[in-house]
């Protein structure tokens, strides 16, 4: 139960907080983590997944656990905003 209540936390927090994140440090934690498992061409092909800001920030969040990045909330927040910002355009 507490973690789906931190989880929610979390995912709310990722959400809610885009407008104050900074899409400049997402892009570096980005080019420094995310790019030592794939390239961009996954957010931009036609048959990407995902569909909605909040599930981007899910896949940030499962990608940072997998690779082990010692991100803070709001670092994870910086690489939704860059994301969001760069590729998915999401309101």
């Amino acid at each position: 139960m507490t973690r789906m209540i931190l989880s929610t936390g979390l995912l709310l927090a990722l959400t809610t907080g885009i407008a104050l994140a900074n899409a400049a440090k997402g892009k570096q934690l980005h080019d420094k983590q995310c790019m030592k498992c794939h390239d961009t061409s996954v957010y931009t092909r036609s048959d990407r997944f995902i569909k909605s800001r909040e599930a981007l920030a899910k896949q940030v969040n499962r990608c940072a656990l997998n690779i082990g990045a010692q991100w803070f909330d709001e670092d994870k927040a910086d690489v939704v905003q860059y994301l969001n910002e760069t590729f998915y355009k999401f309101k």
